[in-house]
């Protein structure tokens, strides 16, 4: 079986996910197993810093002693991560924002919006197509792709410029 993330539980009060359709297994692409696994050396690291002060809680994701991350440092640490990415206001962004840019992604790649809806968790694909799914190419390109077809093998026009 390939690397893969078992969502079967939630930080809800109830540790339930929201829906039964929200259960599901996800297989990790090779980006992020490697990513993973280095984040577990430098978790490794963390851990014998910290010595006797380490709570082991068997978190893939914890504090620099072993302890949940709160909604504060995740969204500073975030930030943080942000700042080094040029054109981009970290202060606009918060880590709920990923969950739209992969539904955005792969719907740019030609994903159908059956199998994205799918893979988020959702019944239908209503609140995938209209929540989270965002226009990354918002300019209208149908008619010109049609005109290059059709015009395709007829010598170019002259540049006048």
């Amino acid at each position: 079986m390939p690397p893969y993330i078992a969502v079967w539980r939630s930080v809800r009060a109830s540790g339930d996910t929201k829906t039964r359709t929200s259960r599901r297994t996800l297989a990790l692409p090779a980006r992020c197993v490697r990513v993973l696994a280095a984040h577990r050396d430098s978790q490794a690291a963390l851990r014998s810093a910290a010595g006797e002060r380490w709570h082991e809680k068997g978190l893939v994701f914890a504090s620099a002693v072993g302890t949940e991350l709160d909604a504060a440092n995740v969204r500073r640490a975030f930030r943080r991560v942000l700042a080094e990415v040029p054109g981009v206001v970290p202060g606009e962004w918060t880590p709920r924002e990923t969950r739209h840019s992969f539904v955005s992604l792969l719907s740019d790649s030609g994903l159908s919006l059956e199998e994205i809806s799918r893979l988020v968790g959702h019944s239908g694909t209503s609140v995938t197509e209209a929540v989270y799914r965002k226009q990354i190419r918002p300019v209208i390109q149908t008619g010109a792709v049609a005109m290059d077809r059709i015009f395709s093998d007829r010598a170019e026009p002259p540049d006048d410029r």
